[in-house]
Formats: C-alpha cells, sequence, structure tokens
C-alpha cells in the first residue's frame, strides 16, 4: 500500500469528480495521501474534506506562491487550528525564488514563523524549496531540530545528504518519468532509500504518460514504476520502503 505524500486533493480542479478520483487511488494501491494546505482561506474545506475521507491526511499552512494572500496574522490563526485540528504535518511552506514578484524578506517571514510552529508541536514540515534549497537548508538550521520532506525536490545529491542528516527526506514525483530529468532520475537511482518519499503534487506535474493533464494520486504507480527501475529494485521493495518512510516522517500508523 502506497502513501502519495503531497496530493493536492482540495483543489478545485477535484471538484467535478473528487470521489472518483479517490476510488480510482484505492484500486491502485495509493490507499494514503497527505493534503497540504495553501492559504488560510482553504483550511476548513480541507479539513471537511479529511475529516470525510479515510485516508486523507491534513497539513496545514501558507505556501509563498500565494503570499498576496498571507497576512501576518495568520501565523496566529495557524498556531490555533495546529493546536485545535492535530494535523500530521505543518505546510505546504517553504521558499520560491523561481516566480518574480514575490518578496524574499516576506517568504521568510512566513516560513521562519511556520518552522517555529512545526517545532513547537514537534510537527514534520512540508517544504516547497524552488531556487532555495541552500536558503531553506540554512533556515532549517536556525529553527531546529526539525523533520519533514522537501517535496518535488529540486536539489543536489550533496544538498540532499545535507537534508536528510538535518532530519528532511526528499520527495520524488512525476517528474521522475521524464528521460531527459538526468539529476533527478541519477537522484532517484543513488540516494538511499531511507532518504525518498513518493508524490504526485496533484493535480500538478503529471508523469511523462500523461504530459499536460490532470495529475492525480492513481498515478503514483507510475512514479513508483520508474524509481524502482532506476534502482534495478522489485517494486514492492520500493513500496514498502517509501511507505515505511512516510510512515515514520508522519508519525502514521504502520498498514502492513
Amino acid at each position: 500500500m502506497l502513501v502519495d505524500s503531497h496530493a493536492h486533493l482540495d483543489a478545485p480542479e477535484f471538484d467535478a469528480d473528487r470521489d472518483a478520483v479517490l476510488a480510482r487511488a484505492r484500486a491502485a494501491g495509493v490507499a494514503r495521501q497527505i493534503v497540504p494546505a495553501v492559504n488560510a482561506a482553504g483550511w476548513p474545506k480541507l479539513r471537511e474534506l479529511c475529516r470525510g475521507e479515510a485516508g486523507l491526511l491534513p497539513a496545514y499552512g501558507l505556501h509563498p506562491m500565494y503570499l498576496d494572500d498571507h497576512r501576518e496574522t495568520d501565523l496566529v490563526e495557524l498556531h490555533a487550528w495546529i493546536e485545535r485540528e492535530r494535523p500530521v504535518a505543518v505546510g505546504e511552506c517553504g521558499l520560491d525564488f523561481f516566480v518574480e514578484g514575490l518578496d524574499p524578506a516576506r517568504q521568510a517571514l512566513f516560513f521562519d514563523g511556520q518552522l517555529r510552529l512545526a517545532r513547537d508541536f514537534d510537527l514534520p514540515v512540508v517544504v516547497h524549496a524552488r531556487r532555495a534549497v541552500d536558503q531553506v537548508i540554512a533556515a532549517i538550521r536556525r529553527f531546529g531540530p526539525l523533520r519533514g520532506v522537501i517535496h518535488s525536490y529540486p536539489g543536489s545529491a550533496d544538498q540532499a545528504k545535507r537534508l536528510f542528516d538535518l532530519g528532511f527526506l526528499v520527495g520524488i514525483g512525476g517528474p521522475v518519468t521524464y528521460d531527459r530529468a538526468n539529476r533527478l532520475r541519477t537522484l532517484a537511482a543513488t540516494l538511499p532509500i531511507e532518504c525518498l518519499l513518493l508524490e504526485t503534487d496533484a493535480p500538478d506535474q503529471p508523469d511523462s504518460d500523461h504530459r499536460g493533464q490532470r495529475n492525480e494520486p492513481a498515478r503514483l504507480v507510475r512514479v513508483l514504476e520508474t524509481v524502482a527501475e532506476l534502482r534495478s529494485m522489485p517494486p514492492a521493495e520500493v513500496a514498502a520502503a517509501t511507505t515505511a518512510n512516510a510512515e515514520r516522517l508522519f508519525r502514521l500508523p504502520s498498514d502492513r
């Protein structure tokens, strides 16, 4: 049984057929999905979705790409949500130095605030780090001890090792299925299996078989198969190892 460590199933792209999407995920063996928030306005919808569907596990946070939505009082409200709702993680949060117009200082304010909350509540952090891996590592060092995952991992093997030493795993998703993703495919093949989580980032980042289409958790199997092929391992072994990694990180009960 697989864990999709990053799927935005509360996104409006799923409003028309969410039940069918979830049924396909279960049929494919993707029994559990971590569902990270992106802004405070979406927390209530995410909460109701996860309450109503077994296997959907919420994370509450403030995504750096939605910076215009955030207010500093959202950090105070996030504290209350975490204390009351007891999510499995804080996030999605982080830094994005790729998208133009996202003020770095304001991003850091919200990221630092969420790292502090994760530390204080002893929760893992779901981190977005686009063109910002070194800065994310520096922030983790400042606020540690912490644990978490750098989702849709964009960094190097050396950065992954430093992150793992700090308690962080790396998320591997649809991009690994593209033949031209040489660096990511090398990382998926060579990093210790204890470093890896599998994800879809649904509805985004589809695999190469579904280029340009809406992504969904059932397609985590394609990611699994690719990682297994790259590592010359049976898919069942990769599934068992990455599921155990997710259970350990998010403190989930074993599904075995």
